[in-house]
């Protein structure tokens, strides 16, 4: 697992998370992750490029 900073939404503040890279159904790479402040799932939009 890599670190990543995303927005939780529920929180309303960019945090750190440990998340995994995967494939969205229209093909486009993201980081999916939980909060580690309120377990909500966290998700962030990669660059395409590699």
């Amino acid at each position: 697992m890599a670190s990543y900073e995303g927005y939780c939404v529920k929180c309303r503040e960019k945090r750190q998370f440990d998340g995994e890279e995967v494939t969205l159904a229209n093909g486009r790479p993201a980081a999916q992750g939980l909060c580690p402040t309120c377990g909500t799932k966290i998700n962030r939009m990669l660059s395409g490029r590699k």
